[in-house]
Order: structure tokens, then C-alpha cells, then sequence
């Protein structure tokens, strides 16, 4: 009993900090008090660099589901649905969750390790001593940047993932990119669908920024201390990215 109220508690720590790490960068950012030049250098770091990362899964993605549906629709005949079924599922499931699972790996590691680095090695503490506020100069950029790779990649992804699906149904199926658009615009698909996903990618991004932050600031013990600060920011985000898709589908079930 006293070892679940522990980790009970520990839980109730993190979300706690987690939500502080949020409020100090939606501070900072609404005073405009937070440094440009880190915020810039962040972007391009976590963001520019991951889009060949979610360019080339997406490609791949969009095809796949193809691949799979292709018995389906061979023996049904419904090649004019597949716009439609590629769409829907890549506008509000694949195109949020693999986005924020790749955030995650590539950018809310690197992220972690960075700071729990910085944290391990005192050197926090000195941006103090030297009036400078940590959640302007670090903890700010960051989260923002995340923030906007995230939702930015996700609409990426979707489109890259379209002409995955696009290309593999007329390889694969014959099925000409008209057919594909007309099946994808014709109506059963709306803006509330990419408007549903890009909500889901909003919340994945404040997810990935505020846990990988929150267990960076958080990491002790050396360089031990960071590689398992990167592990349970990794692990916690994916499951915490999976709850939320489940409660914000169900929230949003016949919409």
C-alpha cells in the first residue's frame, strides 16, 4: 500500500510539473519574454530537421494502407472508395499519431537529453547566477517549437501520406488520381475531419513538450541520470499520446 501511494504520488509530481512547464512557456511566450534567437535555433534543430524523418514515413505509410485494403477493394469493387477510406484514416488517426510517435522519438529525446545534460551538469544553475530565467531561455523555445513541428508536421504528413496512397492505388490498383481525389472530395470526407486530426496533433505537441521538458529539468545522477530520464520521457509520452487520441476520438465519436 505505502509503495503505490509512492508512486501514486510520483505520478501526481510529474503531471504537476508537467503543467507547470506548460504555464512558464505560455507565460514567457504571451510577454513575448522568451529568447528569439533560441526559439529559432530550435525550430530549424527539432523542426526543419525532422521533416525528412516524416516525409519519407508518411510515403511509406500511405502506401502501405493501400497495400493492405487492396483484397478489399479488388473483390468488392469499391476502387472509388478508396480516396475516401485512405482519407479518413489518414486525416484523423495516422497522420496525428505517427507524427507525434516520430516527435517523440527524434525530438522529445534529443530534447531531454539536452537539458537533463544541462541539469546534470549545473549548468541551469549557472543561467541563474547570471540572471538569466531558464524558462525564458530554454524551456520557452522549446516547448513552442515542438509545438509548431508537431501540428505543422502532422499536416505534412497527411498530404504526403495522401500521395502515398494516391501513387500506390494507381501502381497497384489502376485506380487513376481522379478517381482517388473525386472518392477523397466527394462529399463523406469535411474540413472537421483535418480540423479533428490537427486538434490531435495540438494536444500531441503539448504532450511531447512538457513531458520531454519537465523529465530533462528533472534528470540526477550523471549521465545515468539522463539516459534514463530519455527512457521514461520516451515511454510515458507514447502511452500518454495513445490515451489521448482514445478520449479525444471518443469525445468527438459521431462527429
Amino acid at each position: 500500500m505505502a509503495s503505490i501511494k509512492t508512486r501514486l504520488g510520483d505520478a501526481m509530481e510529474r503531471i504537476g510539473s508537467v503543467g507547470l512547464v506548460l504555464m512558464q512557456a505560455t507565460s514567457a511566450t504571451l510577454r513575448r519574454s522568451l529568447d528569439t534567437e533560441q526559439f529559432k535555433e530550435s525550430l530549424v534543430r527539432l523542426g526543419v530537421h525532422s521533416l525528412p524523418v516524416i516525409f519519407g514515413t508518411a510515403l511509406f505509410v500511405g502506401g502501405i494502407m493501400v497495400i493492405q485494403s487492396a483484397p478489399l477493394m479488388v473483390r468488392y469493387g469499391a476502387h472509388s472508395l478508396l480516396g475516401w477510406g485512405a482519407g479518413f484514416g489518414i486525416l484523423r488517426e495516422i497522420g496525428p499519431i505517427l507524427t507525434g510517435l516520430m516527435i517523440s522519438g527524434r525530438v522529445g529525446s534529443n530534447n531531454t537529453a539536452e537539458l537533463g545534460t544541462l541539469q546534470v551538469t549545473e549548468q541551469i544553475n549557472g543561467l541563474r547566477a547570471l540572471a538569466i530565467d531558464p524558462a525564458d531561455y530554454l524551456v520557452a523555445p522549446r516547448v513552442l517549437a515542438i509545438l509548431i513541428t508537431t501540428v505543422l508536421g502532422t499536416l505534412l504528413s497527411m498530404l504526403v501520406a495522401l500521395f502515398g496512397a494516391a501513387l500506390t492505388g494507381q501502381v497497384l490498383l489502376q485506380v487513376h488520381p481522379i478517381t482517388f481525389w473525386n472518392g477523397l472530395t466527394g462529399g463523406m470526407l469535411s474540413f472537421g475531419d483535418l480540423f479533428h486530426g490537427l486538434i490531435k496533433a495540438f494536444i500531441f505537441g503539448l504532450v511531447i513538450a512538457g513531458t520531454s521538458t519537465t523529465f530533462g529539468l528533472h534528470a540526477k545522477g550523471g549521465a545515468p541520470g539522463v539516459g534514463r530520464a530519455v527512457n521514461e520521457s520516451v515511454v510515458l509520452t507514447a502511452v500518454l499520446i495513445f490515451v489521448v487520441d482514445a478520449l479525444v476520438s471518443f469525445a468527438s465519436r459521431g462527429h
